[in-house]
């Protein structure tokens, strides 16, 4: 596994590639709280089934039929997830801000040359919308991936480092053999996050560019 002392490997002559570091989205770089709220009380509302949004915005992370098996059937899922999904981008979308030091910190790996890359569990369609809206332009979004399964898109853009919120995104960094960097800005604390194998936890994303600077890629 990459560290943050670890030395460049490019070969002598050779200029090394850009470094890519990857960002999860909700509770990362995004509060989608607000607006997750408003979306499953809507879906409440037309459904008729009890959905306590309290509960279901204090677990952000897993994929959306997690968090739908707790309220319906298992036949009835598809059906639900869909209308879910119609409904996001009219209640989701305008109420959910930017997290402190998001735009920052993408800025910060565009200025050392560097790539940042989103992988996040939600539907792709629907983080896209959050990126418009909020004007923060990665070089690549990928969606519909969650905790170990993250590692497929880390490897596939030669990550460097994986930035999370979740023990899942500890796991997808893990699996994939980058730096993960934790922000306990999401469901999990810094406790269960470095339990989890964090290399690094942050407070939150203000504090990621100074560690950038620091950080020398493997």
């Amino acid at each position: 596994m990459a560290s943050p002392g670890a030395s460049p490997t490019a070969s002598p002559g050779e200029s090394a590639a850009p470094v890519t570091i990857g960002f999860d989205l909700d509770m990362t770089l995004i509060d989608s709280r607000p607006g997750i709220h408003a979306t499953w009380r809507r879906l409440s509302a037309e459904t008729g089934v009890r959905i306590d949004a309290d509960l279901a915005v204090s677990r952000l992370g897993p994929p959306l039929h997690h968090e739908l098996s707790y309220w319906f059937a298992e036949q009835d899922i598809p059906e639900a997830a869909a209308r879910y999904r119609s409904l996001y981008p009219h209640y989701a979308i305008e109420p959910t801000p930017a997290l402190a030091g998001a735009r920052e910190a993408l800025d910060a790996v565009r200025a050392a040359g560097g790539r940042a890359l989103v992988v996040t569990a939600k539907h792709q369609a629907s983080a896209q919308l959050h990126l418009d809206h909020l004007g923060l332009e990665p070089y690549r979004l990928i969606g519909e991936l969650w905790a170990e399964g993250k590692a497929e898109a880390l490897l596939a853009h030669r990550a460097a480092a994986y930035v999370g919120d979740h023990v899942g995104d500890v796991r997808g960094a893990r699996m994939a053999g980058v730096v993960s960097v934790a922000v306990a800005t999401g469901p999990c604390s810094a406790a269960e996050l470095t339990e989890a194998g964090a290399d690094l936890v942050l407070p939150d994303l203000t504090a990621f560019p100074r560690w950038l600077r620091e950080f020398t890629p493997a």
